[in-house]
């Protein structure tokens, strides 16, 4: 992977948040109160109004996003977010679910889906979520400290579909998240799903 993003102007804002501020190499983000995204599924509302800082996202290319885990109402989630528009997109990372942090993935085409699993032991420490986009497919991984990935989804995503990613965070059930990233890297696709035995 490349180094960490350091300037955080690479991307740009979706969605601004209240206040994000770089210092020393983090990013400081506190997203809007009541932010989320979502399509209809189960809920049957809408959400598009997350905080999302996005550049380019090529076929054969990955993204990774770091961040420190310490966040714990109700569905304070971050991670990383792939955006072709806003009925299509998929955002992965660590939320926070009946009390229990659990690491997961949406994956929107009209309708959002959601897989989650649960991971308490995360808490307090740093997590990497990293997407790889090769053919047709996104894979998505995750791994808390340098611990071994862990994949976490497969998801279809056109490879002639225009498409944006990078860190994500929201806030769905209050006011006052403050998510701190502290890493952003790009780099080549992951060589395989599944790893060489």
């Amino acid at each position: 992977m490349d180094a960490p993003v350091t300037d955080w102007s690479a991307g740009e804002w979706l969605n601004p948040p209240e206040r994000a501020e770089a210092v020393d190499g983090v990013l400081l983000v506190e997203p809007r109160g009541g932010s989320d995204f979502w399509r209809r599924t189960s809920y049957g509302f809408v959400h598009d109004d997350g905080s999302a800082l996005l550049a380019p996202f090529e076929v054969d290319s990955s993204v990774e996003v770091s961040f420190r885990f310490d966040y714990g109402a109700q569905f304070d989630q971050a991670g990383v977010l792939v955006r072709v528009d806003e009925r299509r997109w998929t955002k992965a990372g660590v939320e926070v679910s009946d009390g229990v942090p659990q690491v997961g993935a949406v994956v929107t085409d009209e309708f959002s889906d959601w897989s989650v699993a649960p991971v308490p032991e995360w808490s307090g420490r740093d997590v990497t979520v990293r997407v790889s986009r090769a053919g047709d497919a996104l894979t998505v991984r995750a791994r808390v400290d340098e611990e071994p990935w862990r994949r976490v989804r497969v998801a279809p995503l056109d490879p002639a579909a225009s498409a944006t990613a990078g860190p994500y965070c929201c806030s769905p059930s209050r006011g006052g998240l403050l998510v701190r990233f502290t890493g952003w890297r790009r780099g080549p696709a992951d060589a395989a799903l599944h790893p060489e035995t």
